[in-house]
């Protein structure tokens, strides 16, 4: 029999997985209070478990946050009338609230995944978006590895279906690869002219303290939310030199990958034809949710 393993080492092993378990139950829930809640609630039964005989502390874990996620998914699809705050209308909300549900959500999938039954958005979010095979995603859903997979594929369909309808990929691309050519340029008016009037740019956590620890290297003063067109081109007037053209969570982006490494991502959002928003993910569980591909 296996000695118990000591609260703190335990403690370590979860902590090292934290983010990605946030990144899941953020994609789900898409409330980070909630979220949070949910990864702690894989905390209390992992420190109740046997966790000498656990093989894999990854997929366990992912599994229980996911099992709470749908519970609370399908809690609220019994009781529609308890609603979940949006970025735009959340009340008394912070800039670094918003920074946060941001990095956990994204916003290119809200809309979107909202209209998916609880087991449709499970399936599809760790398929498509964390890459469980659906033998691991069977048993969180309650079905067959088959029926997992006809979730996914409806979840995709759908989704496939509302960016089709609803967005101009290809002119989308344009706006990005414009934005990418007038920053490494420093044209100020080219930066404008792609930008919103009222464009807002998030960052993570990750991306602010990197920007704070290399500014005597040129890195550009970031803070959690920027906003307006004047302050967000000065931060990116002249730089983007290393970013590279990639596909974030199915939208036109950016990333910086030096060594092929995704270090972090740039994440637009579109209105009226400009660039409305911008999202710098530098977290590497935030990373890893946005299923980049580089073009």
């Amino acid at each position: 029999m296996e000695p118990k393993p000591e609260p703190e080492w335990l403690a370590r092993q979860f902590e090292d997985h934290r983010a990605h378990l946030r990144a899941v139950a953020g994609r789900m829930l898409r409330s980070p209070a909630e979220a949070e809640d949910a990864v702690q609630e894989a905390w209390l039964r992992l420190s109740r478990a046997d966790a000498a005989s656990i093989e894999n502390l990854r997929a366990w874990l992912t599994t229980v946050v996911s099992r709470v996620c749908l519970d609370q998914l399908r809690a609220r699809s019994a009781h529609p009338e308890v609603e979940i705050p949006d970025l735009e209308d959340a009340p008394e909300s912070s800039p670094e609230q918003q920074a946060r549900l941001a990095d956990s959500v994204g916003l290119a999938l809200t809309v979107v995944l909202d209209a998916l039954s609880p087991a449709e958005r499970v399936a599809f979010v760790l398929h498509d978006l964390f890459d469980l095979s659906f033998d691991e995603i069977a048993p969180i859903v309650d079905r067959t590895p088959e029926a997992a997979r006809q979730l996914a594929s409806r979840a995709r369909r759908r989704v496939r279906g509302a960016a089709a309808s609803d967005s101009d990929l290809e002119r989308r691309r344009e706006l990005v690869r414009a934005f990418q050519l007038a920053s490494r340029s420093g044209d100020l008016q080219a930066l404008l002219r792609v930008l919103d009037a009222n464009v807002v740019l998030r960052a993570d956590a990750a991306a602010v303290a990197g920007s704070a620890a290399n500014r005597a290297q040129g890195a550009p003063a970031l803070e959690p939310v920027i906003a307006g067109a004047e302050a967000v081109a000065e931060i990116f007037r002249g730089r983007a030199t290393g970013a590279r053209a990639a596909t974030l969570a199915g939208q036109p982006g950016l990333v910086w990958a030096p060594g092929g490494t995704i270090r972090a991502a740039f994440r637009f959002s579109f209105a009226a034809g400009r660039i409305s928003g911008i999202e710098i993910v530098a977290e590497a569980g935030a990373i890893q949710a946005l299923n980049a591909h580089l073009d």
